[in-house]
């Protein structure tokens, strides 16, 4: 996952995200290593979770990397679908939140679920807690926490 993470946030970068944001979500324009250091943590965070569940494949760690991955993955996805809609404006990363961000959390999930780390219910949980970390992201990221 951090690997498909680094070629997404390559397309983000190169297709011109941190206008777009501006442009078509309402938000500002997000200065460029403002864009740099928030995926940086973010896929600090998501390498650390991954090696956890790797090396120890436990109930907690395969939970705790499928909420963070399922906001950064699946629900980035649907971010990215979104606003191409609604803004009718080409999102940069809608091509590999389509084709790789979109499947590949499904995929974990599964895999998790037949090997006995996750069971249908907490699954849909670490989508829901990833949902709402991606909301949070929206609300500080690009309304700069705006009530």
């Amino acid at each position: 996952m951090p690997a498909i993470y680094a070629i997404h946030i390559c397309e983000e970068w190169f297709g011109g995200f941190p206008q777009y944001i501006a442009d078509a979500m309402g938000g500002s324009v997000m200065p460029g290593l403002t864009f740099w250091i928030n995926n940086s943590v973010f896929m600090a965070i998501l390498v650390t979770l991954t090696a956890w569940a790797s090396r120890r494949p436990s109930r907690a760690s395969v939970f705790a990397l499928m909420s963070w991955a399922s906001a950064n993955l699946f629900w980035n996805f649907v971010v990215h679908l979104y606003y191409t809609v609604v803004s009718d404006k080409f999102s940069p990363g809608l091509v590999t939140a389509t084709f790789v961000y979109y499947p590949l959390p499904i995929l974990v999930s599964f895999i998790a679920i037949r090997e006995g780390h996750l069971t249908g219910p907490r699954c849909i949980g670490a989508f829901a807690i990833g949902a709402a970390l991606m909301l949070f992201v929206i609300w500080g990221g690009i309304h700069h926490f705006a009530i």
